[in-house]
């Protein structure tokens, strides 16, 4: 019985080093337009943009950090400078105590809205526009199924 190579072969090489170029630079280049043009980080605007696509703009912290693939102290440090600029308010979850809401202000959503446009294109320029529809539809599908193994490897179940 042939055992698999502990090697990727070359075609498996060169898609993941394509892929970790993605992976890694993506985002770097994500943050000098956002910088630039906003004054503010990725992730920062990730985390705007993701209470702006909630219910009333208000997420429990814990969900936010979730989601947003940060830790609860990162978070709070971030919470804490949107909250000096008056782009969040932050409350105890009236349903459980346990909780801290974050709730997007008027200000907030407006940062939003102003930052979006320039942060749109350049993921248009750099994701979308190299490809055709159809490669883009293939793209979608491999991407999906390789975030369901990566999404249940996070959670602690089986990849395979």
């Amino acid at each position: 019985m042939d055992e698999p190579s502990p090697w990727l072969d070359a075609e498996q090489q060169q898609l993941w080093q394509d892929l970790l170029t993605v992976v890694i630079a993506l985002p770097a280049a994500l943050d000098r337009q956002l910088q630039r043009d906003a004054g503010m980080s990725n992730f920062e605007y990730s985390v705007l943009a993701r209470l702006s696509m909630t219910d009333r703009d208000t997420m429990r912290l814990s969900a936010l950090a979730r989601d947003c693939d940060s830790t609860l102290p990162r978070l709070s440090k971030l919470m804490d400078r949107f909250e000096a600029r008056g782009w969040i308010v932050r409350r105890i979850d009236p349903s459980d105590g346990r909780y801290t809401l974050a709730t997007l202000t008027e200000v907030g959503r407006q940062q939003v809205i102003d930052s979006a446009p320039g942060h749109v294109a350049q993921v248009r320029s750099l994701v979308f526009d190299p490809l055709t529809a159809v490669q883009r539809r293939y793209l979608g599908a491999a991407l999906s199924r390789v975030a369901e193994a990566v999404r249940r490897e996070v959670a602690g179940g089986p990849t395979g």
